[in-house]
């Protein structure tokens, strides 16, 4: 039937004011007539309606009109990975037709005035809008309106797709008002008419708080609200814009074996932040957890993966996962086979492993051309790692302790140092189960290791012992990690002591075992200034524990826990409770972009059961399990600001004389330093905007919106510490610029400085071990191992970091973690549509841009002072992770507006 109706247009001579000659695509095959000699494209567009003032330059104008005018509407469509449609399926034949006909996409304008005789809403104007040009990734389509006298300015654009699949609109705009065009950014994916009869509704770029709504928009305003918050029933379909919360019931698979099942964490028991509801059916082994499905549902607006370039991180990211991977484990055949030498970890830089014979010859090399290469004409393909930085510049930079401590203030993890604040250490931990809690790190031992420079009590008062402690966190899961194969596990304390040139020297390493079985606890205290061979080698297994343990909590906590996880419910309660037009939720949207579609992929492929987390790090099946740990006795949303967090573990003190309002315990604080810069320029910024929509801290309080959004936070997404004492309230100003700059500052400064550097600092695995499979040669050896530490004590270190397969698995997956893609969105680089159109917001814009181009001087300059002995110096990597801008690969710069990998 289809096939003879456009036998029939094609036989037919068109008008030549109608319909063109047929055009032929670029790729060989003959398109269908449609306007203008446009071709259909065979990827997927994306939507845009933007609507244009002509040449008027004050855009910020009401578009009323007092005579009728002719208006011209403008929907931009971009065009996705797959072709102007994002599903090719049977139905194309049918949306090429709509396109023949002109009746792509109906548009209705909307009034924001109500009537004034009837105190109802203006009948809408409707148009369809036809294809009218292409040019490269964009499909414009056109239509014209005749506005009546007394319309009043048009609040909103309603949208119906003619199409039987989604297209992706960008957006709108509406040329020829007397006083400029109203311009609509879409952003966002128009689902087919056929899928839900529903109209996509797209505000104007202008904001209104909740009580600033004009009349005619408020109907529409909470109708486009509750489609977004659904009902809670039933499994989402791809196409739904339905934002709802669940637990994490979904990270294992117990219906393929009981060994793959995992606890759900979220709720009294494991308290943990919820994510988004997909509603899939139970397990039918365990109704406690969700089922499996190919596709994890998110939000239709929240993938981006189809909109963005081939290059996009996620892509590459699932590239690496379900390719790359399998590719690698299928190489060694002993997957519990360690390295036997240095000089085999040294061939990953300069060898290569060779891959089989792909499936796909090139895809691994198209997708991943970083990592791997042609290694003969029509064969096999070599993964071949690039050498990081860090090693470039000091091949033997991570065996030495200066840089061990260094690492601790500007490395990969700069959160968990802390100030110690109380002597003697004491375990909090009960002594009937986990043994005597008194540390084994003495007053006399750490004088010695002073060197007689001062007593303990000295340099408490003057604030000179920092610490790493992973005890009381880890103590409770060492003797469950044990009994897994391959690995091991201990509680350790590590004590640093602060030179006069404000660098950080190591003291001593605490490891306990606590007691198992007819074992009684084991603890032992490992110091850098051993006087023989066999003390210099057990320092250097301690520190490789402790750089396990370190890897551990940096990529489960302050990476996983602290950014991505604690992030979700911030952007499901916004889209939830505050409209699209809210100033607020145009505020945080930069920042919130790609966060949720990458947490699916994380569930998917990297933290689930048997993932390349659990695979690869210490803790192993227990990992997700120690996250929720850390959530319930360590998360508080007071505490994630960064000056609260320096305060929390005694790295600075309120100083109201001080450059940021805080002194540091260390002067030269690489990360702090540049963290403070990057958080007082958000707070600026944020507190510009925030003033200008809410003049008066009354407008705060009875913002209906906003209190439903930040009461849903807590009450729902963080919904196991809702009852909290340290929640900040919306009560004025200040304390909303409190809150969303501590939210901005979490997905972009902070991921930032966690994240990109996990190659340069990771890659070199030595450096940060994931995971310690050997325990301690002096915690109950036998004999034989005993022998061999003493005969050969670098084969013994070698066994302790991960196998080949291991380490191999994490260099690529870190590799593609810390790297950027070509269109990256980095903080301060861009502004929004709707920021654009106020002058007060886009003068404010461009001062906060012009703050981040500064830190940028800043940095650089720090980084040429040769007395700032953490950040430079010979063979020492420059800090450089919250520089805000960089190049795309693999930098270790640049800070994106938000957690996009």
């Amino acid at each position: 039937m289809i096939s003879s109706q456009i036998q029939k247009l094609n036989s037919t001579k068109p008008s030549s004011s109608l319909l063109p000659k047929p055009s032929i695509l670029s790729h060989g095959n003959p398109s269908l007539p449609i306007y203008k000699q446009q071709h259909l494209p065979k990827r997927q567009a994306n939507f845009r309606i933007r609507a244009v003032l002509g040449n008027a330059k004050v855009l910020s104008k009401p578009s009323t009109t007092e005579t009728a005018v002719k208006v011209k509407a403008t929907v931009t469509v971009k065009v996705t990975v797959g072709g102007i449609f994002s599903n090719i399926g049977l139905t194309i034949p049918l949306d090429e037709l709509t396109e023949v006909f002109g009746k792509s996409f109906l548009l209705e304008l909307v009034s924001s005035q109500l009537d004034p005789k009837t105190g109802l809403e203006k009948e809408t104007i409707k148009a369809y809008a036809h294809k009218a040009s292409q040019k490269d990734d964009e499909v414009k389509y056109e239509t014209k309106f005749t506005v009546p006298a007394g319309f009043g300015a048009v609040g909103a654009v309603l949208v119906e797709n003619q199409h039987h699949k989604e297209i992706f609109l960008q957006d709108i705009v509406l040329e020829g008002f007397p006083n400029g065009p109203v311009n609509v950014e879409c952003d966002s994916w128009a689902h087919s008419k056929y899928d839900d009869s529903k109209k996509r509704i797209f505000f104007a770029n202008k904001s209104y708080i909740t009580s600033e709504t004009p009349d005619g928009l408020k109907r529409l305003r909470e109708q486009e609200l509750e489609d977004i918050r659904g009902n809670g029933e039933g499994e989402r379909k791809s196409h739904e814009r339905i934002y709802d919360y669940d637990t994490y019931n979904d990270l294992g698979f117990p219906d393929i074996t009981s060994k793959l099942a995992r606890p759900v964490l979220g709720g009294k028991e494991r308290p943990y932040p919820r994510r988004c509801r997909t509603g899939r059916p139970r397990s039918r082994k365990d109704p406690s957890s969700e089922s499996k499905s190919l596709i994890n549902y998110v939000p239709r607006d929240e993938v981006f993966s189809e909109v963005k370039q081939f290059t996009f991180s996620a892509k590459t990211l699932k590239s690496v996962l379900n390719a790359l991977l399998p590719s690698i484990e299928s190489v060694f055949e002993d997957p519990k086979l360690g390295f036997s030498y240095f000089n085999s970890i040294d061939s990953l830089f300069d060898e290569g492993v060779t891959l089989p014979k792909p499936k796909n010859p090139g895809f691994l090399r198209t997708v991943l051309p970083r990592l791997v290469k042609t290694f003969r004409e029509g064969g096999d393909e070599l993964l071949l790692f690039d050498t990081p930085d860090m090693i470039d510049r000091d091949k033997f930079s991570w065996f030495k302790d200066e840089e061990f401590s260094r690492q601790t203030l500007a490395g990969l993890n700069p959160f968990s140092i802390q100030l110690v604040t109380e002597w003697p250490l004491t375990s909090k931990l009960d002594p009937e189960i986990y043994g005597p809690p008194e540390s084994m790190i003495t007053t006399e031992l750490l004088e010695k290791e002073i060197g007689g420079i001062m007593t303990v009590e000295e340099a408490m008062k003057q604030k000179r012992i920092f610490m790493l402690d992973y005890h009381d966190l880890y103590l409770p899961y060492v003797n469950k990690v044990r009994e897994l194969e391959g690995t091991t596990l201990y509680g350790s304390r590590t004590l640093f002591f602060l030179m006069e040139n404000g660098t950080l020297r190591p003291l001593a390493i605490e490891l306990t075992r606590p007691p198992s079985g007819d074992k009684p606890q084991w603890k032992q205290v490992f110091t850098p200034s051993c006087s023989d061979a066999t003390g210099c080698w057990l320092w250097r297994l301690a520190k490789a524990h402790v750089c396990a343990h370190d890897s551990g909590y940096h990529q489960l906590v302050i990476h996983w826990l602290r950014t991505h996880c604690c992030a979700e419910p911030y952007i499901i309660a916004a889209n939830r409770q505050l409209s699209a037009m809210h100033p607020i939720n145009r505020l945080l949207r930069p920042h919130f972009r790609y966060t949720m579609e990458i947490n699916a992929l994380a569930r998917e492929s990297l933290i689930n059961a048997a993932g390349i987390i659990e695979t690869t790090f210490s803790p192993g099946k227990y990992c997700m399990e120690l996250s929720s740990v850390a959530y319930d006795k360590l998360w508080r949303f007071d505490t994630e600001a960064l000056p609260a967090d320096l305060i929390r573990r005694g790295m600075a003190v309120e100083d109201p004389t001080a450059r940021h309002g805080l002194k540091l315990a260390i002067e030269d604080y690489p990360f702090a330093n540049d963290g403070l810069v990057l958080w007082d320029a958000i707070k600026e910024w944020v507190g510009d905007y925030v003033n200008h929509y809410y003049p008066e801290a009354i407008k705060v309080e009875s913002d209906k919106e906003l209190q439903a959004w930040w009461t849903e936070v807590r009450a729902k997404g963080h919904e196991d510490k809702k009852d909290e004492p340290w929640w900040p309230v919306l009560k004025t100003q200040e304390n909303l610029v409190h809150v969303l700059t501590t939210i901005i500052w979490v997905t972009s400064g902070h991921h930032a400085a966690v994240n990109f550097g996990q190659y340069m600092y990771g890659g070199y695995f030595p450096n940060r071990p994931t995971i310690a499979r050997t325990n301690m040669p002096t915690e109950s050896p036998s004999d034989e191992e005993w022998k061999l530490f003493l005969k050969k004590p670098e084969l013994s270190l070698l066994k302790c970091f991960p196998t080949q397969l291991q380490a191999t698995k994490v260099m690529a997956v870190l590799n593609v973690l810390s790297s950027h893609s070509p269109d990256e969105e980095y903080i301060g680089e861009k502004t929004e549509p709707s920021w654009e159109e106020n002058p007060v917001i886009k003068a404010a814009f461009e001062k906060f841009a012009g703050k981040l181009k500064e830190l940028e001087g800043i940095i650089d300059e720090r980084n040429t002072d040769l007395n700032l002995k953490n950040r430079t110096g010979a063979g020492v990597v420059p800090y450089e992770l919250l520089k805000p801008f960089s190049a795309h690969g693999v930098t270790g710069k640049g800070v994106p507006n938000s957690i996009s990998i």
